[in-house]
Order: structure tokens, then C-alpha cells, then sequence
């Protein structure tokens, strides 16, 4: 089973029983993601929209706000039921923007209870290098298959918790933003600039090296150290703008021995959208 990374060359050593996504993505150009993939994908990988399928606008189904929220665990079962994965299924997901959209599907499946979900470590690039078998067109439909939830293995923070617990010992925010973001320089997407008080920043591609596949786990658990000083790693919870750049950090952090930390999926988006609550900046 794997639960975190899988190489390009251990995905292609894998048998049958694997089911494979491509979460390719461009938040500013929504249609991006669907045009990639069928430009080039893996062979048999199935295409999972950033917008439609893993997140929803629908606010019956939406467990928190923000610009991307989550759908419900029921409504998101179903999906993966659709496209052909049950709760024996090793799925495997990737993208082509260094694995910053497809950690957003690795969560949720754990957050579903599914622990058999691995991030191909390097994304499409690394599989094309690897001589790994690829297509273009479209996605074959998937044969359906049957999902059960599962108690989750992911820890899903809200709006009110967080800030119930916003400087105290028991919550360290680790802002996964780019810098200019977090102190307020500018804000592309958000009405308001800044972050949330007392969030430490770290960029998600901070944990990607120059080859392009993650850094080690021993310099990721040195980076964490540092950032996080003296503060437990278990108290630690992840943002960005809308719950899915975090990922990163929640999977680095994992690869580097620190444990499965907790998701503020509405992340600033919902944050600075929600009146009353503190913004800060640099």
C-alpha cells in the first residue's frame, strides 16, 4: 500500500488494481486543467476537476465556504463510486504544477477514510522521464465501482474552531500562501490582503526540490523544525486561499515523520470573507 509518495517507477511496477487521476489545474483559467489532460495523461488516468468534482458551489452539499469548499463525504463517495474506486482501490494522483493540485484529492480520500492514496512524487514530468505510457484525448468512462465511507484519517478544521483557538498554545496556523500574499503586498483572488494572526508562512513549493520531486524527509523534517521552533507539530494547521495549495505542507510534513496534520479547508478565502474575525499584516 502506499499512502504517501509513489515513484514514477514503482507506478509502473504496479498491477492492475490501481486507479490513477490527473488533477491538473489552473485556478485563473478553470477550463485549463480538462484542455492538459487531454493534450497528454498517463494512460488510463481519469481526469478530476479542481472545480466541479473536487470542490462544490452547491451550498446544500458544501461542509464550509471559501472559494473552493469542500464537497460532503456522502456527495464525494459517490463520485468516487462513479469513477470506478472502492475501498480496495490503490489510487494514485498527479498532476503537472509541481503536486500542488492533486494533494487536494489525496486528502479528501483520506479524509473519506480511504488510506491507500499515494502523490506520484514529480507529477506527469516525472512519469514522461520514467518512459511511462501515455495518451491524449479524452478519459475512457471508468467502470463503476462501489465506496464505502470510512471513519476519517484526516483532520477538517472550520472557521469557528480555528478561531475559537487563535492564540493558544494548542494551534500554530502555517500559512501556505506565497509571501507577498501573506504580508499583504497583494491579493489576487481575496478581497482583503493579509493572513491570519500569528500564522507562520511557508509556500507550498517550498517543498519541491530543484529535480522537481519532493525533498528528502530528513530536509523537510529540518525545514519544519525550524519554521515550527519549539512548538508541537501536532497543533499545526495548514491554509492558503482556499484549502488546496495546503496540501502540500500537510503531505510534506507526513513524508518528513511529523504525522497528518489538521486542514482549514476555507482557508483565507472564507477567513477574510467572515466579518468580525482579525486580519493581519507584515
Amino acid at each position: 500500500m502506499y499512502t504517501t509518495l509513489i515513484s514514477a517507477a514503482e507506478l509502473k511496477s504496479l498491477g492492475l488494481n490501481v486507479r490513477i487521476f490527473d488533477c491538473s489545474a489552473d485556478l485563473a483559467k478553470p477550463e485549463a486543467g480538462r484542455q492538459q489532460f487531454e493534450e497528454q495523461h498517463i494512460a488510463g488516468a481519469v481526469f478530476a476537476d479542481i472545480n466541479t468534482d473536487l470542490s462544490t458551489h452547491d451550498k446544500s452539499l458544501a461542509v464550509n465556504g471559501g472559494r473552493h469548499p469542500l464537497p460532503s463525504r456522502e456527495h464525494f463517495a459517490q463520485w468516487l463510486s462513479a469513477n470506478g474506486v472502492s475501498n480496495h482501490t490503490q489510487v494514485v494522483v498527479y498532476d503537472r504544477q509541481g503536486m500542488n493540485y492533486c494533494g487536494r484529492l489525496w486528502w479528501m480520500l483520506k479524509w473519506c477514510g480511504h488510506e491507500a492514496v499515494a502523490v506520484l512524487d514529480g507529477g506527469l514530468q516525472a512519469w514522461v522521464a520514467e518512459g511511462g505510457a501515455v495518451q491524449n484525448g479524452p478519459a475512457s468512462q471508468a467502470a463503476a465501482a462501489h465506496f464505502e465511507l470510512a471513519a476519517p484519517l484526516a483532520v477538517l478544521k472550520l472557521t469557528t474552531e480555528v478561531a475559537e483557538s487563535l492564540g493558544k498554545p494548542t494551534q500554530t496556523i502555517v500559512d501556505a500562501r506565497a509571501p507577498a500574499r501573506y504580508k499583504g503586498e497583494t491579493e489576487p483572488f481575496d478581497p482583503v490582503a493579509g493572513h491570519i494572526p500569528g500564522a507562520l508562512n511557508r509556500p507550498f513549493n517550498s517543498n519541491i526540490g530543484a529535480d522537481g520531486l519532493m525533498k528528502s524527509a530528513a530536509v523537510l523534517r529540518a525545514e519544519f523544525d525550524a519554521l515550527l521552533s519549539f512548538q508541537e507539530p501536532q497543533h499545526v494547521v495548514h491554509h492558503c486561499g482556499s484549502g488546496i495549495s495546503a496540501i502540500p505542507n500537510i503531505l510534506a510534513m507526513e513524508v518528513a515523520g511529523l504525522g497528518r496534520t489538521a486542514l482549514y479547508a476555507g482557508s483565507w478565502s472564507e477567513w477574510c470573507n467572515t466579518p468580525s474575525l482579525p486580519c493581519a499584516k507584515a
